[in-house]
């Protein structure tokens, strides 16, 4: 917690954990996702709150990690988004980049190369490859995010925080947190609409957004 107060981070513009992934699963994986809480802090971090992230730095990654997946051929690591959990809770912008899902996964050289490489490509990132972009925040769906996967990589919307179905029913404090801790200005919400679960539910999130001020898309 709090890691961006050390004196050698005072310089910093964005931290990028490396880390570890785990699942029940265990399913070979390269994951990417901003950090945060939208509810209890059950595992680190701050509860009802968020870390700052850049809707254009997740885009530029996710980008990146597939592009060396493919080019390095590794077929058996499922390339996705997470949605927004866990801490630890720090106020610069920051994600996490992940090598899952068991310790076999962990032990492996090959794909731990992949996220360095693609940690190593920020140096190559500039403000004319974002220019189209536009800054986003997804809401519904699991916590893999099939649709916004897709988003992700195929469209001008670049997303940030990800608010799974399994943290609604939506609120104005999490909406509030998602666009707050988005550093880009949001010009859009894209709504997994079957990830929302009923109508009912669905009216509430649009209903959420639309007092907010907010545009939003189904995807």
């Amino acid at each position: 917690e709090n890691l961006d107060k050390l004196p050698e981070f005072r310089n910093t513009d964005f931290i990028i954990f490396a880390t570890k992934h785990c699942s029940e699963k265990g399913n070979p994986c390269l994951s990417l996702h901003a950090p945060g809480n939208f509810r209890d802090a059950n595992f680190g971090g701050k509860s009802g709150k968020l870390c700052s992230t850049s809707a254009f730095v997740l885009k530029y990654l996710f980008q990146q990690l597939n592009k060396n997946a493919k080019e390095n051929s590794l077929e058996d690591y499922q390339i996705t988004m997470e949605c927004t959990h866990h801490g630890p809770y720090i106020e610069k912008p920051c994600c996490f980049i992940e090598l899952g899902s068991s310790e076999k996964q962990w032990g492996e050289e090959f794909p731990a190369k992949i996220l360095a490489k693609t940690i190593l490509s920020l140096q190559n990132y500039t403000e004319d490859k974002t220019k189209n972009w536009i800054p986003s925040i997804g809401i519904g769906g699991p916590h893999y995010c099939p649709n916004f996967n897709k988003i992700q990589l195929n469209s001008d919307y670049a997303i940030s925080h990800i608010i799974s179905e399994y943290a609604l029913p939506l609120t104005n404090a999490i909406l509030k947190e998602a666009e707050q801790k988005t550093t880009e200005q949001l010009k859009s919400i894209i709504i997994d609409w079957k990830g929302c679960g009923k109508s009912e539910e669905r009216k509430v999130v649009t209903d959420t957004i639309e007092r907010a001020g907010l545009k939003w898309k189904r995807a």
